[in-house]
Parts: structure tokens; C-alpha cells; sequence
């Protein structure tokens, strides 16, 4: 498998999973805090 190392990652505060940069989160990378739109839903469950 490809592995992209040089990528920035964060800790998704619901699952607990890291996830890396995604191009289509270039503008925007400092405000992403889901891994996905399941967890974004779910984030009542975080706390």
C-alpha cells in the first residue's frame, strides 16, 4: 500500500481514529475536526 507520510493527520474526536489531509479540505484544514459525516452526525456521543 501507498503511504503518503509527509501528509498532516489529526485524532477524530468521536471514533478516536487519526485521518490525514484530503485535498478537498485544502481551504480549510484548520477547521477540520471529523473524520467523516457519520462522526460529524454523531459528535453528541464524543461527549
Amino acid at each position: 500500500m501507498h503511504t503518503k507520510p509527509h501528509l498532516p493527520s489529526k485524532i477524530c474526536p468521536v471514533c478516536h481514529r487519526p485521518f490525514h489531509w484530503r485535498k478537498k479540505w485544502a481551504g480549510d484544514w484548520d477547521t477540520v475536526r471529523y473524520c467523516s459525516e457519520r462522526c460529524r452526525r454523531n459528535r453528541s456521543r464524543a461527549k
